[in-house]
């Protein structure tokens, strides 16, 4: 079996969980394994935007992380080390929320077709955030509802995916406590 490469993801094929090249499951449009996570502090979510090179969906509004587990690598595992890799934060527990699954076209024939572990991070207290200019090129901290009425108004600054998980997932990912607490 090959080892553990960023390269090689989760996918399946002929309905076998086979480790496959990322780019490969992208231009296929292979289901495959993902992870997301959501950083909240209070009624505000860390978001991100994504480096101009990365291969799909540069420039856009994402959530605090998303990303690919490694072949063999556990989805929590995932969660955590991304979170470092991506934003350089360390000392959060993620917890998870939901698996959900979605097929989306993400441009220049890319389909995402996604069976995703979504978590949900507290944050506490402030931590320091480090972005890897290859994989973020800014955050901002935005309200709830003000983030439901940005992607309503502006959705192409939005990913597929974001706007999936806001519209058709965000009871089980948020919470009543966030959701509720944002119609105040």
């Amino acid at each position: 079996m090959p080892e553990r490469r960023p390269d090689l993801i989760p996918a399946w094929v002929d309905d076998t969980l086979t480790p496959v090249d990322k780019l490969r499951a992208h231009q296929e449009g292979l289901r495959h394994k993902a992870v997301s996570v959501f950083v909240v502090q209070g009624r505000e979510i860390l978001m991100q935007r994504r480096a101009m090179g990365k291969y799909h969906t540069p420039g856009l509004w994402a959530n605090t992380c998303c990303t690919h587990p490694m072949w063999r690598e556990a989805s929590d595992h995932c969660a955590v080390r991304r979170l470092e890799e991506e934003l350089g934060l360390s000392g959060l527990h993620p917890e998870y929320r939901h698996t959900l699954e979605y097929r989306a076209n993400v441009g220049d024939g890319l389909i995402e077709h996604e069976v995703v572990d979504v978590y949900l991070a507290h944050m506490l207290a402030p931590l320091g955030l480090a972005p890897n200019p290859a994989e973020v090129m800014e955050t901002r901290w935005v309200d709830y509802h003000d983030l439901l009425a940005e992607v309503s108004r502006h959705p192409e600054r939005f990913t597929p995916w974001l706007k999936i998980y806001l519209a058709e997932y965000a009871d089980v990912i948020f919470g009543p406590e966030l959701i509720v607490s944002s119609r105040i």
